[in-house]
């Protein structure tokens, strides 16, 4: 079973409050800028499209325990953000 990375508002992304007549970031500008900003703190990693997948498919002990919660740490984060709209 895949779990698929959900951006809430994504479809009409052109329109609503935050991308609307103020000409702010929409949803899926957010969603590449927090992917982006993440992919520049984790270079050595592939991150692929869904950062859900990042969780759910990362094998337990396969890296050093500190790495491993603050990788964990950091994509959580960063679906946190997206889902806020940050």
């Amino acid at each position: 079973m895949t779990v698929r990375f959900r951006v809430r508002g994504l479809v009409g992304a052109g329109t609503g409050r935050r991308a609307g007549r103020r000409g702010g970031p929409g949803p899926a500008d957010v969603a590449g800028q927090v992917c982006s900003e993440l992919a520049v703190d984790l270079p050595d990693e592939d991150l692929g499209e869904y950062l859900y997948d990042c969780i759910d498919l990362y094998r337990m002990g396969s890296k050093p325990r500190c790495e491993e919660v603050e990788y964990l740490g950091m994509v959580q984060d960063a679906i946190d953000r997206i889902e806020r709209d940050e």
